[in-house]
């Protein structure tokens, strides 16, 4: 069973964590999740389901994950930090400046591009990570 396949609470597990109630509810109230809730959002989902988790208990199961290496945390510019699992495959971000909304994409082109611009440059691409932000257009725009 590769990374892809196994749920954030088997990848928490086999890097050592002990997994308490508290931990396997956030982590499937994260898995579950198809925007990127920041940790505010995750503790009333996660206290939905169980009401003796604490926002502290959230914030630090957040870090204990992010520092796993099994979710990821974003900042829209919108003074939250945000968080997504460890995506299957590589995506972008569109952000709608009004609305807050999170659009995930994939553009060959754009991918293809990257790599370019890194070889010219004598560069060896590892890692990226790309966010748009722009405001929905209006009819005729």
């Amino acid at each position: 069973m590769t990374d892809v396949e196994k749920s954030l609470e088997e990848l928490c597990v086999e890097r050592g964590m002990r997994m308490t109630e508290q931990r396997r509810v956030i982590a499937r109230v994260l898995e579950a999740s198809d925007d990127h809730p920041d940790v505010e959002e995750l503790y009333r989902r996660s206290s939905a389901v169980d009401s003796r988790i604490s926002i502290s208990t959230v914030y630090r199961t957040v870090k204990l994950f992010e520092d796993a290496g099994i979710i990821e945390r974003h900042d829209f510019r919108d003074g939250r930090s945000r968080y997504e699992t460890v995506p299957d495959e590589h995506h972008d971000h569109l952000i709608d400046l009004k609305s807050g909304e999170v659009i995930e994409f994939h553009s060959p082109e754009i991918e293809a591009l990257q790599e370019r611009i890194a070889r010219e440059h004598g560069f060896k691409l590892v890692d990226h990570r790309l966010e748009l932000y722009g405001i929905p257009l209006k009819e005729g725009e």
